[in-house]
């Protein structure tokens, strides 16, 4: 069928979920209904599905997805394309293959480079200067399949992980809209490159070094790691990296390159000269720290550290619960 629009089955959350429901709404395509987290009604932020009830699609909760006798309802609701915009349900292989057309997937990734989970905060941390989101076929294995298309640019020395996973969302609901023009003139001709699986590697919920800032590291290393957990005003998925004060943790939130070389111990703590925030020396010179969090509440750094303090590394992973494994520990595939 040439020349059609198509009927969408959209399984999506947080924002790039609302973002694409809203540029679907203003084409000609047929949304089939919107499968989300049901909204909480402890909260009044902005979610999938409550923008879906406003919007008047219909809302299907997006376990349903995991489920293999669904596949008959994504056939009987005659849905050409699945679209999964960052929604965390593994969909069934019956659920995939049922869609005329296929099933897709919005990835915020290179791939096969960087598959899996919390990718965006991996390439910041292990210092990648270029990254890219990818649009694939969905096949059983997680971001695996044949790839669409690919947009990519470079990482920014001041991005944080919410200024580059935004980046990522732009780029890629570009690509799927392209996706949707190229479906509705012939399926024919959407693009299927198999991936290179020899370069694939895929990130699960570590986190690295179980969030703890080791200050023997590199300054680069440790501002990478803080810049990686950086999602302000959002929710972290890697909470952010820990230091210890004495018995306390305190979490590290905004730290910058100085340059400025050092040979003060590591976890020393230095005067700023006038600067938002206080000296840290770490294995090569002084980062410069300007918010933490104690406790749950932000705090400029000059209010908690003081000159000739000295910071241990992040505490005990045994006593703060198991956060993950270490980055040589990511399962490569």
């Amino acid at each position: 069928m040439i020349g059609a629009d198509v009927n969408i089955l959209l399984v999506a959350e947080e924002s790039p979920g609302i973002q694409l429901l809203r540029a679907l709404g203003q084409s000609d395509h047929r949304i089939v209904a919107v499968m989300a987290s049901p909204a909480n009604g402890t909260t009044d932020r902005a979610t999938v599905w409550r923008v879906a009830e406003k919007l008047g699609y219909p809302t299907w909760p997006a376990r349903l997805v995991s489920d293999p006798d669904f596949a008959g309802t994504v056939r009987s609701e005659r849905a050409d394309i699945i679209l999964n915009v960052h929604s965390l349900y593994i969909i069934h292989r019956e659920v995939i293959d049922a869609p005329r057309i296929g099933s897709f997937n919005l990835h915020p990734g290179p791939l096969p480079a960087y598959a899996g989970l919390n990718t965006v905060s991996w390439a910041i941390y292990r210092g990648e200067t270029t990254y890219g989101v990818t649009v694939h076929k969905m096949v059983p294995e997680v971001d695996a399949g044949p790839i669409v298309s690919q947009s990519f640019f470079k990482i920014e020395p001041n991005d944080t992980a919410l200024s580059l996973y935004s980046r990522c969302v732009r780029a890629g609901l570009t690509l799927v809209l392209k996706l949707l023009e190229t479906a509705s003139i012939d399926p024919g001709v959407i693009p299927l490159v198999p991936q290179d699986l020899t370069k694939r590697q895929y990130f699960g919920k570590a986190i690295p070094e179980h969030g703890r800032l080791r200050w023997s590291r590199p300054a680069r290393e440790i501002v990478n790691f803080v810049r990686a957990c950086d999602y302000y005003p959002f929710p972290s998925p890697w909470g952010s990296p820990r230091a210890r004060k004495g018995d306390r943790d305190i979490a590290v939130v905004k730290a910058s390159l100085t340059g400025k070389v050092c040979n003060a111990l590591p976890g020393t703590v230095a005067d700023a000269e006038g600067s938002s925030g206080v000296y840290i020396a770490c294995a090569d010179e002084w980062i410069l720290v300007s918010r933490l969090m104690i406790n749950g509440r932000r705090t400029d750094a000059v209010e908690v550290l003081r000159p000739k303090d000295r910071l241990d590394d992040g505490g005990d992973p045994s006593k703060l619960g198991d956060m993950g494994l270490s980055p040589e520990e990511i399962k490569e595939i």
